[in-house]
């Protein structure tokens, strides 16, 4: 037996069953409505919005016309008749087709059970305004039928508009890659397509432009960015015999570049290929109440049709009579409340995380997000804020000018420079002194090394101890201890020396987020594992995994093996949630089971993620978790309670009320009764509005 992966109902895998072939893996599906809203998503959500908005313009008279008091001189019961018909066949056709569908496979699902509720208020109202004569207790339920198929369609525009948008995160990392390569060939540089490169190829990669696809430098000294890719917040120097990345982009120098790797080859395709699969593999979510419905529908059937024959032959009554209890029995069994129950609590739970700077997007991330046991934090812009800045200034032993000094001298020194730790440095100073950073009168640069600058008659040096030692500045033994400690907490230093004189050291690291410790430990008095992944290397990693006190930590994973590392815990028996900002988390996040984007990040990760945090605030992971934990209370709640209802009343209205106290449950009671059951589970959905996250 196979799974709707739209629905999660069982399905036979017989050659007369609805199925549909994506990428290779054979689907199968319980209906028509199920196969296109896989295959053709935005057709069917299109689709559903003009049924929803006939649905609900229509339903709404029809309440006012049943219920309040109007002084008319209009035919009622064929006004209603003529608002309630559109509603129950082009409204309710999703689930006429739904119910056809499953009778022709031998499935019992949701459409069946709704088809056959809302057609019995339908026909039983239908019937009274055409023989009026033949029901003297009444019968018009026209506003039963049409609440019903408003209400339920609305739940499924709301579980539809937010399915996961896996095509759309696809599209977008391709997107990365740069259309045209500057390839020589025959010592002659022409512009081509990407798709026409070739392994061995050499292109020309200026600064600015994107590198087109992976292979090795042949030429050039340059600063690439590979943050989208790898994670690494600072730009990595590159030289020849060095690898490069394609839709990596590259800051200062022009390189050559060997192409090889090309098309599918290429770690983006990869990638895309990983993120892919990921989709495609996972479990779909359980469908509680379509299971329900598997085994409840017949078992309603059941149970109006024996009422009806226990009626006329046993109980020797009319067959008005017998008619008027099966029909209540269908009504009362309608499963409006059923059907509310999950999108109800989802409503106000998305709405309820939308407050708290958390998107979710849908039941499925609820349902998933409630039973993570450990999450997994990628490091670079996730933990970290992706960007280099100051975090020590250490005056050499002699100097007395202090260390805002150095930090404006450094700047100064800088101010010219493309190097990506200028900005940083440039950044802090301006901090400090509240002025900007004057130019220097002379600018020199010295590729991965270091700089030379003059100012205001000084000389300014800045760069590696290599790099003035090389220029005849003797660096202390202390400075050299000093920078050793720095490097062990995974820090970058540059030494400042004025005049041939060492002034101090300056180091620059990828700092913390505000949020990230308290939410580390938040999490953990939760009982959830907290584990660190990052594509810096194993120092830098380590000294962020002290700081924050998480255990567990992965260093130099790359983008594709980030997505084994989440499988690796899956194969613990772990539930994983993912939380990553770039391109690099795309396949981890689509892996783990609950993807959780962060939205200051990348437009993938947050395309990629179940849920994003749309404040950048990592407290928001925490308020997420508990919200789903809430969420899905709720809904187990309204589960019990709507099917609690069905299995208590449906008795009642095949005649046992009757047979204790005399009187026939009439289906108008029921529909009342029905009514009052959907009220229950939307007022229990509503308390979720009082959440507050516990931090």
């Amino acid at each position: 037996m196979a799974t709707d992966p739209i629905c999660g109902m069982f399905v036979e895998e017989s050659r007369d069953a609805l199925c549909a072939t994506v990428r290779g893996t054979t689907y199968y599906f319980c209906s028509e409505s199920c196969l296109r809203t896989f295959v053709a998503p935005e057709a069917e959500l299109r689709w559903l919005k003009r049924t929803v908005a006939l649905s609900a313009a229509l339903a709404v008279p029809i309440l006012v016309l049943t219920y309040a008091s109007i002084s008319t001189s209009l035919p009622v019961p064929w006004v209603l008749l003529c608002l309630a018909t559109p509603v129950q066949f082009v409204g309710g056709w999703k689930f006429y087709r739904g119910a056809w569908d499953a009778i022709k496979m031998r499935l019992s699902n949701m459409d069946l059970l709704i088809a056959l509720g809302t057609s019995a208020a339908y026909f039983y109202s239908l019937a009274y305004v055409l023989f009026p004569s033949h029901f003297p207790s009444g019968g018009l339920f026209f506003d039963a039928s049409a609440t019903i198929t408003a209400l339920i369609l609305t739940g499924k525009l709301i579980e539809h508009s937010v399915r996961d948008r896996a095509t759309d995160a696809v599209r977008r990392i391709l997107e990365l890659q740069p259309r045209n390569a500057v390839v020589i060939r025959d010592g002659i540089e022409e512009v081509l397509p990407i798709e026409r490169l070739v392994v061995g190829d050499t292109f020309i990669v200026r600064p600015g432009d994107k590198v087109a696809t992976d292979g090795v430098v042949v030429e050039g000294h340059s600063s690439v960015d590979e943050k989208m890719l790898t994670g690494e917040s600072l730009p990595v120097e590159k030289k020849a015999g060095d690898q490069v990345t394609g839709a990596s982009v590259n800051i200062t120098g022009a390189l050559k570049v060997k192409a090889n790797r090309v098309g599918a080859d290429t770690t983006l395709s990869k990638i895309v290929r990983v993120v892919q699969e990921a989709q495609e593999t996972k479990s779909p979510v359980e469908r509680l109440a379509d299971r329900i419905a598997a085994y409840f529908v017949p078992m309603v059937l059941l149970v109006a049709l024996t009422s009806f024959c226990a009626w006329v032959i046993i109980g020797d009554k009319p067959v008005s009579f017998a008619f008027t209890a099966a029909i209540a029995v269908l009504v009362i069994a309608c499963p409006c409340a059923l059907g509310l129950a999950t999108p109800a609590a989802v409503v106000v739970g998305v709405g309820k995380g939308a407050e708290n700077g958390v998107l979710i997007k849908g039941g499925d991330y609820l349902e998933r997000a409630q039973k993570i046991d450990t999450v997994v934090f990628d490091k670079t812009g996730t933990l970290t804020r992706g960007e280099p800045s100051v975090t020590n200034v250490v005056p050499a032993s002699d100097w007395d000018r202090g260390d805002t000094e150095i930090l404006r001298l450094a700047a100064i020194a800088e101010k010219r420079s493309e190097h990506p730790l200028a900005s940083g440095i440039l950044a802090k100073a301006k901090e400090r002194s509240g002025e900007e950073v004057p130019d220097p009168d002379f600018f020199d640069s010295f590729s991965g090394l270091g700089i030379r600058a003059k100012y205001a008659g000084d000389t300014l040096m800045l760069g590696n101890a290599r790099f003035l030692e090389q220029h005849g500045i003797e660096v202390q033994s202390e400075t050299n201890s000093e920078l050793g400690n720095l490097h062990a907490e995974g820090k970058t230093t540059v030494v400042l020396a004025i005049n041939n004189r060492v002034a101090g050291v300056i180091a620059v690291a990828d700092t913390l987020k505000a949020s990230a410790e308290q939410t580390v430990r938040a999490l953990k008095k939760m009982k959830i594992e907290v584990m660190m992944l990052s594509g810096d290397d194993k120092s830098t990693t380590e000294c962020i995994a002290r700081r924050l006190g998480i255990e567990r930590y992965f260093a130099e994973v790359l983008p594709v093996d980030k997505s084994r590392v989440v499988r690796q815990l899956q194969a613990e028996g772990r539930v994983v949630a993912m939380v990553g900002d770039g391109i690099n988390d795309a396949p981890a996040l689509a892996q783990s089971d609950v993807g959780i984007a962060v939205g200051s990040g990348s437009d993938i990760a947050i395309e990629t993620g179940g849920l994003v945090l749309m404040r950048d605030d990592l407290r928001d992971v925490v308020a997420g978790i508990q919200l789903s934990r809430k969420t899905m209370t709720k809904i187990k709640e309204n589960l019990a309670w709507a099917f609690a209802y069905n299995v208590a009343l449906i008795p009642a209205a095949a005649g046992l009320l009757y047979l204790a106290t005399g009187v026939l449950l009439n289906p108008i009671l029921s529909g009342a009764a029905m009514a009052l059951s959907s009220v229950t589970v939307i007022s229990n959905s509503l308390t979720l509005r009082r959440f507050r996250p516990v931090l």
